[in-house]
């Protein structure tokens, strides 16, 4: 085993492939987008709405739960800081464009929306800006929750090997949570979204983290 001085230091993490970590994840991100929206644009079939449940209800809608919700695109990134494999940095997006595309296909295949909102988005200019972004298509299973659990189980692998304590890996779970929760506090999903992309997310996670293993790193 090795000691703990032998592992990369958290600026060599960061560092290391800059220049491909900071190519790759805008680009992936802009060509995921583009596909986002055509099928959101173009579904398969006539969409189908997702009904609420008692969930849904027991949580109301809080404007301040975009916060968590648009703190996901700097979550996603941090995996990838973390790490100083190429290999893995590879398996890693690898696993984040299956998932993608699995969600892509379901959402052309079946596509679905949120039942409308009793609520004057006029009054939320900052909600009301995303709603005007991604309407109410491409619901189930929320891919917005399926990264958010996707990447905290590999952020769960990078903080172990960083050694890091209790309190970061319980942030780390905290993160995830509250992104969780501001999907349906927006009203972007509703709780069956919620749960679809949880399980998406996980299964994901567990494949890509199986065929993806641990690398040696000096």
């Amino acid at each position: 085993m090795r000691a703990a001085h032998d592992t990369p230091s958290l600026r060599t993490r960061i560092v290391s492939h800059v220049w491909l970590k900071a190519l790759v994840t805008p680009l992936f991100m802009v060509v995921f987008f583009i596909i986002y929206f055509a099928v959101l644009r173009h579904p398969g079939s006539t969409p189908v709405e997702i009904p609420r449940t008692a969930l849904d209800h027991w949580i109301s809608f809080q404007p301040l739960a975009l916060i968590p919700y648009a703190s996901l695109w700097l979550y996603v990134i941090l995996p990838t800081a973390l790490m100083v494999s190429f290999r893995e940095l590879i398996g890693y997006t690898i696993g984040a464009a299956a998932l993608s595309a699995t969600g892509l296909v379901i959402f052309y295949v079946w596509p679905t929306i949120t039942p409308p909102a009793d609520i004057d988005w006029t009054a939320h200019p900052s909600i009301q800006f995303l709603k005007n972004m991604d309407a109410s298509g491409n619901a189930c299973p929320s891919l917005h929750v399926a990264f958010a659990v996707f990447t905290a189980v590999w952020l769960g692998r990078m903080l172990r090997r960083l050694g890091a304590g209790r309190s970061l890996h319980v942030l780390n779970v905290i993160w995830a949570v509250a992104i969780l929760y501001s999907t349906l506090a927006t009203r972007q999903h509703v709780a069956i979204d919620m749960i679809a992309g949880t399980f998406l997310g996980g299964f994901a996670a567990w494949l890509n983290l199986r065929l993806c293993p641990e690398p040696v790193e000096s």
